[in-house]
């Protein structure tokens, strides 16, 4: 449950992102605050947890490989998702980034690392995917708009993509302390030509403080936990907790955004969140009787 506990703190740290994005209106655009968010929480994070020794596990062959799939899948991420906050509204790029996460994680363990699909981890997931689509609809969580979704649908799978890179990473010796700050660092550099081009809005007061948030809070604090947790779990099974996310940007998308899902919507975050439920409860581990046998007679 340590696991759970820590993937999923991390979720609702991440939830906040899209209503924060939303409620601080700095106008700053969605890139330049990606680079901005990876450059400044990447630097914190590695000033807590970075060490040589854990720098050379990333150079061992093997690791390499899957620590550039990292950073080319957070920067990715990043710019995807922030773009589809800013088009379709917190709740909807959370849900539509969201709900293909457990999908693209369950497939990528499974051909990877071998992880068998438990049945309650298909019906929890099954039952959150049916929740995300739900609060997709028409008249649910939010303003459709088909690019927005196309940004949130890649966004998802780069972060289903990013689950899986950490545990190949982890399986192969790569330290993942330090392997998170590396990743949001590099793919912070590799977006930071940006804000070269358009870096209005992020030095105002609101642009500040929402930069001070993403990198604090959500990217330091969030990657924080998440590596301590992600280690100790299936991919399928992250990949499924992350849809807290979603569910934590619609109640923050109510609360302070005034955004009002519509009885649809409700029903999709009630089916959203008994997945979650399912996923994250541990099962009954069952425990054999063996019958006592008797010593064979000797000479037999």
């Amino acid at each position: 449950m340590s696991g759970v506990v820590l993937v999923l703190v991390a979720a609702v740290l991440w939830g906040t992102v899209g209503p924060a994005q939303v409620w601080a209106g700095s106008g700053a655009h969605p890139v330049s605050l990606g680079a901005a968010r990876m450059l400044v929480g990447g630097l914190l994070l590695a000033a807590v947890t970075v060490r040589p020794a854990g720098l050379r596990t990333l150079l061992v062959r093997g690791v390499r490989r899957w620590i550039v799939v990292s950073v080319l899948v957070t920067a990715a991420f990043q710019v995807c998702f922030l773009q589809a906050v800013e088009r379709s509204g917190a709740a909807l790029a959370t849900a539509s980034a969201f709900g293909v996460v457990p999908v693209v994680t369950g497939v990528c363990g499974r051909v990877l690392s071998g992880e068998r699909l438990s049945r309650r981890w298909s019906l929890g997931t099954l039952c959150a995917v049916a929740g995300i689509a739900l609060l997709l609809l028409p008249g649910g969580a939010g303003r459709a708009d088909a690019l927005g979704v196309v940004f949130g649908v890649v966004a998802g799978a780069s972060f289903g993509v990013y689950i899986a890179a950490t545990k190949e990473v982890g399986a192969r010796g790569g330290d993942l302390d330090t392997a998170a700050p590396v990743s949001v660092l590099c793919a912070g550099v590799a977006v930071s030509p940006f804000l070269l081009v358009s870096s209005e809005g992020l030095f105002t007061a609101r642009g500040v403080a929402l930069v001070g948030w993403l990198a604090l809070g959500t990217t330091a604090l969030g990657y924080l936990l998440f590596t301590r947790g992600v280690g100790r779990l299936s991919a399928a099974t992250v990949g499924t907790l992350s849809l807290a996310e979603p569910l934590v940007a619609t109640v923050l998308g109510v609360v302070l955004l005034g955004e009002r899902p519509g009885p649809v919507a409700v029903v999709g975050g009630l089916l959203l969140l008994g997945g979650l439920v399912a996923v994250s409860v541990p099962g009954r581990r069952r425990t054999a009787v063996r019958k006592e046998r008797r010593p064979e007679p000797v000479g037999r």
